[in-house]
């Protein structure tokens, strides 16, 4: 099964900041903004080479990113790894015994499935499961 690196999630406090500091990073504008109502999150993406980095804020105070922020501070807080199969790819890894915070994918940004592998499987880095539409 092909798998690749699809984003590098950072959570910020500051979003205009952030769009600012990486446009000038990146030497353009973010590729796209998304209000992803159901995870309570607004996005900017940036390109960088085959992957791309996602910044995130929480829109409101009960969003995970902004519980996540006012745990642990903006920096960031997940490897996107894009699948072909998220089903099969989920079975897989609970089968070898990994901790899933999802067992069953949800729609995420760009109306991709997505699902997250607890951190406490994965060396305390939190891993997102991908599946584009295709």
């Amino acid at each position: 099964m092909a798998k690749k690196l699809s984003h590098i999630g950072i959570a910020v406090d500051n979003f205009e900041m952030a769009v600012a500091a990486f446009s000038i990073i990146f030497g353009c504008e973010p590729e796209a903004f998304e209000d992803v109502a159901d995870q309570k999150v607004k996005t900017a993406v940036f390109a960088a080479g085959e992957s791309r980095v996602e910044l995130l804020i929480g829109t409101s105070p009960d969003s995970p990113i902004a519980k996540y922020i006012a745990k642990r501070g903006p920096g960031i807080h997940h490897l996107a790894i894009e699948v072909d199969d998220i089903h099969g790819e989920l079975a897989r890894l609970k089968g070898a015994g990994m901790e899933l915070i999802d067992e069953t994918p949800r729609r995420g940004a760009e109306d991709a499935l997505i699902a997250f592998i607890h951190p406490r499987s994965t060396a305390g880095i939190l891993i997102e499961l991908q599946q584009r539409k295709k």
